[in-house]
């Protein structure tokens, strides 16, 4: 048997198709084919339904406050969901790799306040430095939990957990308990976040730029590829040579990056660096991920999917308090919705399973 292998991955669709070469049959390409295609319609299909749902809940909000849909409104809503969606291109990382990421808020909070004190003690530091510290102090969190899960084979869920507690608990031994206040930051390093470039918020064109590199990253490089084989099937990935520890060390370390960047910009946002910052955002941003169609059984998600969940995350969270929603009602509409996301899923995931085992009899 010949030891070369043809590895094909559908970007579009966030699945990879792994099989030899000299299995390849006519009848057997044909069964991909349609199994590939199966899953792409699917795939649309929910995107299109989830941006129809979007649009409707848009209309209904505008209905209710004529405010909504404001010029002014609508910059304020893409800002404040910026650093979320900055965060779900690196949980979908994770995600497809049928891992979870737990301790994101606190490497945001860590990464904040380390950074902060930085401004507090050197107040002509530049921002871009600032932002080169945080993502460094999240590159070495996310390094730590990729080793902890690639190569001492603790469950991510472990893992996280543990290094989530650790960090927090990082947070507030640096800081004594105390808050870095916004008179102790520089007027550059809280534009990063607030200031505007070309009238467009900062916080925007940082997550439009880091949606664009991911962007081709995930669907044009050989890595973004193994990305998805690894999480379709991790068996078939390393018989073909794919080192799979490798890939669940880099998207670990890719998330620890993001997320250092969002503490940063976060604390830069607020002007208040505290050592509860982010408490509990992992759970919005696991959301918005799954909001988006990633599938928590790993090896699918697209780019435009964890875009339009975290679109609307931001406008369950922007559009209720306008609309005069309780904030006890505002978690359980949210929580409502999230739940409809993830039966949906599993239903339309069955659904493909059972075609393409169909299409496979055929």
């Amino acid at each position: 048997m010949q030891s070369q292998v043809k590895m094909n991955a559908d970007g579009s669709t966030g699945g990879a198709n792994l099989r030899p070469q000299n299995l390849e049959g006519p009848p057997d390409s044909r069964s991909s084919g349609l199994i590939r295609k199966i899953s792409r319609n699917s795939e649309t299909f929910r995107e299109l339904g989830l941006l129809i749902f979007i649009v409707a809940l848009a209309a209904i909000f505008q209905i209710r406050n004529p405010k909504f849909l404001s010029i002014a409104n609508i910059k304020d809503l893409l800002a404040n969901t910026a650093i979320l969606s900055i965060l779900a291109v690196g949980m979908m990382m994770v995600i497809i790799t049928r891992g979870i990421d737990l301790s994101i808020g606190s490497t945001m909070a860590l990464s904040g306040m380390i950074t902060s004190l930085t401004v507090s003690a050197h107040p002509g530091i530049s921002p871009f430095l600032s932002l080169a510290q945080g993502m460094a102090i999240g590159l070495a969190a996310g390094l730590v939990i990729g080793v902890l899960v690639a190569y001492f084979k603790i469950l991510p869920i472990i893992a996280t957990l543990g290094l989530m507690n650790i960090l927090r608990g990082m947070t507030y031994l640096i800081s004594k308990g105390k808050w870095v206040s916004a008179y102790q930051m520089s007027a550059g390093f809280k534009n990063l976040s607030t200031g505007t470039t070309l009238g467009i918020n900062n916080l925007i064109i940082f997550a439009v730029v880091i949606y664009i590199l991911y962007t081709y990253f995930i669907n044009q490089t050989k890595t973004g590829r193994y990305i998805y084989a690894v999480g379709s099937s991790p068996e078939t990935a390393e018989l073909i040579g794919i080192k799979r520890q490798r890939i669940i060390l880099l998207v670990y370390a890719l998330m620890g990056l993001l997320a250092g960047l969002a503490g940063v910009l976060w604390v830069s946002k607020f002007a208040s660096a505290q050592g509860d910052t982010a408490v509990g955002y992992e759970m919005n941003v696991i959301a918005a991920t799954v909001l988006g169609g990633v599938s928590v059984a790993g090896g699918r998600g697209k780019v435009s999917g964890i875009l339009l969940g975290s679109i609307l995350f931001g406008i369950l969270a922007n559009a209720l308090p306008l609309i005069n929603i309780s904030p006890f009602w505002q978690q359980f509409i949210q929580g409502l919705v999230i739940l409809a996301a993830i039966i949906s899923n599993v239903l339309l995931q069955r659904r493909n399973d059972k075609l393409a085992l169909k299409k496979r009899a055929i």
